[in-house]
């Protein structure tokens, strides 16, 4: 691990905090990294605002080199992240090697998005001088970057989620410069990826306060980073407590600034009657490896599956404990996530009305499956059966009757994903199911599980709260970019003091 310097990188320099954290990787020893502070937050903030003068009036090409720079950079440095990340987070080479590709195929479909100015919602009114009873100026509307950004690595996604992942290559993309809080659970991941932004900063000619990357710190780093006066918004993704109290942190600001949250979700699954007669037994098995895939340490893990009493119920089921009963235990991302996954297994073991049907407890940082099961009347009366259990946990709840899910839909907080296993014979029920789910999630399947998130145009990767803190936004895909852009409307101005961006 000779390539980690185990310190911060603001402005182009990597500092030395004087203290130290050890990280926690899941064999032999750890690595030594230097603790942030709040003095490094400002010195950060400051180098991302005289950052912002000169890249915030880049022009979308130079931001999309920049962009693509990054990947390049991100893709040489391949096999030291897949060793650093690997031993940080215990997830497997393949899945760390996909996530890269996730990361860098992100950047450059960001690139090419911006250069095509598809994000700027461009709109223009042309002057009318003869109208009466007042004449009109031309007006022209275009997408302006807010100002540094704050972004939160995620301890789930070591490269997607954190580093150079959606929140800060979207922030880039907009003209907005970066200030990243690392994720104490794979701070060597971060570093490299660091390494990368700082070599494509060089390589494009930047100014260096466009990124910087603060590692670990306690609570107060957190606040710092949020409650800087020249921090424009925050991109955050994480546990509901933690979220919502950095959310109302940028809420109690004299300037109060947007908090893009994604704090988790059950993802729920409508199993109807006519899907489960026809195929109990695949959608059975299918679930428990979407369950399962990466320990369920996704924030879209279908958590929990309504279905109604009867024998194809109980087939589904069976297939269900099956497939689990043989899937090995898995490492956890860190010792506090393996330690919050057996609470909440042991929470739900003692639920009255609720049965285990799959689980036994694990050792240390490593996972097995569980499954539980309740029925209609339970849930609604235990909200906390409500709550993520983030790793491989399952809930079945049965119903009397298929319209007893109405109900159930009404009753359910914001979600990242809604469900809908379906067949033809299922269409009365779905189609009253669609109109309330689409008020309760971001993005409704049918027939598939939400684990995993396409990186695209058409993707939305949030929901109403507590699913995230901003309805109108989304954490994955093209769209958003728009979350650190302000429409600004310029009336009258001549062509000479425009944006390019509103003069072409």
């Amino acid at each position: 691990m000779h390539s980690l310097t185990g310190r911060h990188l603001i402005a182009g320099v990597w500092i030395d905090s004087g203290s130290t954290f050890r990280s926690e990787p899941i064999d032999g020893e750890g690595d030594d990294f230097s603790i942030g502070t709040p003095g490094l937050v400002a010195e950060a903030a400051r180098a991302a605002e005289e950052a912002f003068w000169s890249y915030g009036y880049s022009t979308r090409g130079q931001r999309a080199d920049f962009l693509e720079a990054i990947a390049d950079e991100i893709e040489q440095r391949a096999p030291l992240i897949t060793a650093i990340a690997t031993r940080e987070t215990g997830l497997p080479a393949g899945r760390i090697e996909g996530e890269r590709g996730r990361t860098t195929g992100q950047l450059r479909l960001f690139a090419e998005h911006i250069r095509k100015g598809r994000h700027l919602d461009r709109r223009q009114d042309p002057a009318l001088p003869d109208r009466k009873p007042l004449a009109r100026q031309e007006l022209r509307l275009v997408q302006r970057p807010v100002g540094p950004v704050a972004v939160f690595g995620a301890s789930n996604f070591p490269l997607a989620f954190s580093t150079a992942g959606g929140d800060t290559a979207a922030a880039l993309a907009a003209g907005c410069p970066v200030v990243v809080k690392g994720h104490s659970a794979h701070p060597g991941t971060g570093e490299i990826v660091a390494q990368a932004l700082a070599a494509a900063i060089e390589r494009i000619g930047l100014h260096p306060g466009v990124f910087s990357l603060i590692q670990g710190g306690k609570r107060d780093v957190g606040e710092a980073l949020v409650k800087h006066p020249l921090i424009r918004a925050v991109g955050f993704t994480g546990s509901l407590a933690g979220g919502r109290a950095l959310f109302d942190l940028c809420a109690s600001r004299p300037e109060p600034i947007a908090f893009f949250g994604e704090l988790g979700s059950i993802n729920p699954m409508f199993m109807l009657p006519a899907a489960v007669a026809a195929r109990a037994a695949e959608i059975g098995s299918a679930w428990a490896a979407s369950l399962t895939i990466g320990a369920g340490q996704f924030c879209t893990n279908p958590g929990v599956a309504f279905i109604v009493e009867g024998p194809e119920a109980d087939t589904l089921i069976a297939s269900t404990v099956a497939a689990l009963k043989v899937t090995t235990e898995q490492a956890m991302l860190t010792d506090g996530i393996a330690s919050a996954y057996a609470s909440g297994a042991n929470r739900l073991d003692n639920i009255a009305g609720v049965k285990r049907l799959v689980g036994t407890p694990s050792d240390a940082r490593r996972a097995a499956p569980y499954l539980f099961e309740t029925d209609g009347e339970t849930w609604l009366r235990e909200h906390a059966l409500a709550e993520e259990v983030f790793g491989p946990l399952g809930l079945v709840v049965k119903l009397k009757q298929a319209g007893d899910m109405e109900e159930i839909a009404r009753r359910f907080a914001g979600q990242l994903t809604a469900t809908l296993h379906v067949e033809a014979g299922d269409r009365d029920i779905a189609s009253r199911l669609v109109p309330i789910l689409e008020r309760k999630a971001g993005r409704l399947l049918a027939n598939a599980f939400p684990t995993g998130v396409e990186v695209c145009d058409a993707m939305v990767h949030g929901g109403p709260y507590p699913a995230s803190t901003n309805f109108g936004a989304t954490s994955v895909g093209t769209l958003s970019i728009r979350r650190f852009l302000r429409p600004v409307c310029y009336q009258g101005l001549p062509s000479h003091l425009l944006p390019a961006d509103a003069a072409d």
